[in-house]
């Protein structure tokens, strides 16, 4: 996954832009398919900076998540778990749609044989 990462008023340390990739790299284990990740960091207000992540998967469209809070670390946590969980339900209703599909095939075999 390529991750782009762009910040506003300031600018982020090589070791904090490592830390931001390490996290979002992670997220490749809800969706294997995650083709890039845009992060904007806003440090406008330095006491509360503002995180947006925008995720691109193949087949599956874009996921976006963005937090404000009072460390840019805990913003990030907070956007990564955005993520997972929109990760998450899109696997399960993908999932869903599979099994409601082998259900009805095995309920409309079941009927022929009658």
């Amino acid at each position: 996954m390529q991750i782009n990462i762009a910040t506003r008023h300031g600018h982020l340390s090589e070791k904090t832009q490592v830390k931001f990739t390490e996290k979002l790299s992670k997220l490749t284990r809800f969706h294997d398919r995650l083709t890039t990740a845009e992060v904007t960091v806003d440090l406008k207000d330095e006491e509360r900076p503002h995180v947006e992540v925008q995720i691109m998967a193949e087949k599956a469209g874009s996921f976006r998540a963005s937090e404000q809070a009072d460390q840019l670390m805990t913003a990030l946590d907070s956007v990564v778990h955005k993520l997972e969980q929109q990760l998450r339900k899109h696997k399960e209703k993908i999932t869903d749609r599979h099994r409601q599909s082998a259900r009805r095939a095995v309920a409309e075999s079941d009927e022929t044989v009658d």
